[in-house]
């Protein structure tokens, strides 16, 4: 694959070179959203799941498709060098049964490789057969002159033929020329023979082989046969023999007795695992079957009525596996579910001459919204369309009959007609039976179509069962939390609880005494709730929590701790316990967990032997996390003094170096002082010197540190000492000089 390619460089060409692009992969990032019930029902929970990852493009696109109910799917076209028209059919194929419109037209870079193996005399009848496949799709303009050379030699192919895939692509490239309408003499003179020869593959269970010679028989390879066959009863100059046809029939309605059931009333065909090269998932071989069927019953008039119940299986298996995790699996899924909704056939008889069908269409049933709230009094709404979601036929959707999960033993709802909207293609209630109330149902409906006639057209099913919640608001009352005496069972404190608002309840008892806490649940209709969840948790302040199921009665809801039989749970630990409810249930809009408030709990020591409460878990946060700023808080300076003050005082302290200075002058102890101008110039250096260390000693006071200082002063150390002993051997040989004179 080429990675970090522009669509417009496949276009344009590469380094000069013309690009050999053959099709478009396609790229789904499914996002289903999901109903959820309670105080989050308004939001959504969407899953990515990318089926192909490369560089795309992407553009958003609304498709309804039924079985995976209203969804968005995000789809891009990927145009990739690849080397198999096969790849390039399918992706292209799949667009078109989506209604998509392909961002990029890619048939200046298709139809040249596609006119290459239409005119190699190396190309192979696969090779062949997805270059049509590919050509009836993007209409290439192809000269008439291409195929007067291939169709004799498809011909040969078909009549020195032995394996079964041979025939499949030989005949099926004969029958896509057909289709595009070339004027090429692709009749099958013998048909009979070739039909004969196709059939002798064929085993007693309805399988195929896919070679006189080969290991064993699969459904997949009869789903090949069955198009191949197909392609011959549509190819042949005269009418094949109705006897071969009827055999061909029984081994089809044999394969039937091959499916295999899954939940929700699915059906699929599976081959047994013979060769693991050659094994093919439940997906395509079903796949495979279900084309294979659908072909030959559009080409034939025989009595292949194949069971209504067993095909809208076959067609709740494709929908239900969802997006599929790869491209070749998204295409027989597609694929699978367009031949079941496009297999009419035009069947001319002494009444009438119009389309039929001998496979019938299913119809699919589903619900959108399979969450509904009392307190929002939502609607039940139910959509039936085909499987690609096309417009169902004029009909009428019935709620037979709604169970309660828990309980079949009576309906609550039976035989209620549901109203049709025709403008939003729904059928619906205004409102949910008074009998219905918050819980999971069952819900059992039928489809009823008006034209009786459709019945041999169309697939129903009977009766489709859905799991249905009802969420609403609960009501709570009669909130109560006691201190009971153990002995005598009299209240020594009681408090009553909001269980909507906040709760802070300060309680005191000791192990010879009881705690009692009880409320009352009721839905909206005013029937007695029972949530799927309702604990009550006490921690102590060591951070030991336990933990409590509040138990139910006809009415209310209540548990009693004995205090006196818990010691030993509490590990004996006296001191504060926060209390904690929680009540939650799928069906309850207005779950909660609240804070009660706490106990003291006075508990006797414990024995020697007694067992100690369980270490707790460290929170690492609190060991290896930030630790809390310190902040220095230092003493407030004292007042200073007036300005005036000040400066009278550095005043006064001056005084003295100036009298010195003065007192140097009037001396005239500056007589030894170099009068010559470089020896002068080191003494003046010297002093300078000095009184540069002495200011270092006062920025040492006033904001130096003692490092600083001691570099600094190292510094001026070595200054002193060179430009101090240039002015002291100056002043020594003055001297010396001196003396003698």
């Amino acid at each position: 694959m080429l990675q970090n390619t522009r669509i417009e460089d496949f276009q344009s060409g590469q380094n000069g070179q013309k690009p050999r692009i053959s099709g478009s992969v396609i790229v789904i990032i499914d996002l289903p959203c999901c109903d959820l019930s309670a105080n989050n029902r308004d939001s959504q929970i969407c899953r990515f799941r990318a089926l192909y990852t490369n560089r795309w493009v992407f553009r958003k696109v609304g498709i309804e498709l039924y079985g995976l109910n209203k969804k968005e799917l995000y789809i891009a076209d990927l145009m990739l060098a690849v080397t198999s028209l096969e790849e390039t059919y399918e992706a292209l194929r799949t667009f078109e049964i989506l209604g998509i419109e392909r961002k990029a037209d890619i048939s200046p870079a298709t139809c040249p490789l596609i006119v290459e193996n239409l005119g190699s005399s190396s190309s192979s009848p696969k090779d062949l057969f997805y270059a049509l496949k590919v050509n009836g799709i993007l209409k290439c303009d192809i000269s008439a002159k291409f195929f007067e050379g291939i169709h004799s030699k498809l011909q040969a192919i078909v009549k020195d033929a032995s394996s079964l895939l041979d025939f499949y692509y030989s005949i099926g490239s004969l029958v896509l020329i057909k289709e595009q309408g070339f004027k090429s003499n692709v009749l099958l003179g013998d048909a009979d023979g070739i039909f004969h020869s196709i059939k002798a593959l064929s085993q007693s269970d309805g399988r195929w082989r896919h070679s006189s010679n080969g290991p064993g028989s699969t459904i997949h390879a009869a789903g090949i046969a069955l198009e191949a066959l197909a392609g011959v009863v549509s190819l042949a100059s005269t009418e094949v023999d109705q006897s071969m046809i009827d055999t061909v029939e029984n081994d089809i309605m044999k394969l039937f007795d091959s499916l295999e059931r899954y939940d929700g009333g699915a059906f699929y065909f599976d081959d047994k695992l013979l060769d693991a090269r050659e094994h093919q998932g439940p997906l395509s071989t079903t796949s495979s079957a279900v084309r294979g069927l659908t072909a030959f019953a559009t080409v034939t008039s025989g009595s292949l009525y194949p069971p209504g119940d067993k095909i809208l299986g076959l067609a709740k298996f494709f929908i239900g596996i969802g997006i599929p995790g790869s491209a070749k699996d998204l295409f027989n899924q597609i694929d699978s579910l367009a031949s079941l909704e496009n297999n009419r056939q035009s069947k001319n008889d002494s009444f009438s001459s119009r389309k039929t069908t001998l496979v019938s269409i299913p119809l699919i049933l589903s619900v959108p919204a399979t969450v509904l709230s009392l307190t929002k009094k939502d609607q039940l709404k139910v959509k039936v369309s085909t499987v690609l979601g096309s417009d169902a036929p004029p009909l009428t959707v019935k709620l037979m009959e709604a169970f309660s999960s828990g309980s079949k033993d009576s309906s609550v709802v039976e035989n209620q007609e549901l109203k049709f909207d025709p403008e939003n293609s729904v059928h619906f209630l205004d409102a949910l039976p008074k009998s219905i109330d918050v819980g999971k149902y069952i819900f059992s409906f039928e489809i009823v179509l008006h034209d009786p006639e459709q019945k041999k057209v169309y697939a129903t099913g009977g009766q489709t069962q859905v799991l249905i919640v009802v969420t609403g608001f609960i009501k709570i009352d009669t909130a109560e939390i006691t201190v009971l005496d153990s002995d005598l069972g009299s209240i020594e404190t009681k408090q009553k609880l909001d269980l909507y608002g906040e709760n802070a309840v300060s309680l005191s008892a000791n192990h010879l005494q009881k705690l009692l806490l009880s409320f009352q649940m009721t839905t909206p209709h005013g029937h007695a709730f029972k949530p799927h969840q309702a604990f009550l948790k006490l921690r102590h302040e060591s951070k030991v929590e336990h933990i409590f199921v509040v138990g139910s009665s006809v009415k209310q809801f209540e548990i009693v701790l004995d205090f006196l039989g818990l010691v030993e749970k509490f590990y004996y630990l006296s001191g504060r316990y926060d209390i904690q409810l929680t009540v939650g249930d799928a069906a309850m809009e207005n779950s909660f967990l609240q804070a009660l408030g706490h106990v003291n709990l006075d508990l006797p020591e414990p024995p020697e032997k007694a067992a100690r409460p369980p270490l707790q878990p460290v929170d690492h946060y609190l060991r290896y996390g930030p630790k809390q700023e310190i902040t220095h808080i230092f003493r407030t300076p004292g007042k200073l003094p007036a300005q005036e003050l000040s400066l009278t005082f550095l005043g006064l302290t001056l005084l003295p170096f100036v009298g010195f200075l003065l007192g140097l002058i009037s001396l005239g102890n500056l007589k030894k002082f170099p009068t010559l101008v470089v020896p002068a110039i080191f003494a003046i250096l010297f002093h300078v010197g000095i009184a540069a260390v002495l200011l270092l000693y006062m920025l040492f006071w006033l904001k130096l540190d003692l490092f600083t200082t001691l570099k600094a002063l190292g510094f001026l150390g070595i200054f002193l000492f060179f430009v101090g002993h240039r002015t002291l051997s100056h002043i020594a040989s003055t001297s010396a000089k001196l003396k003698p004179a």
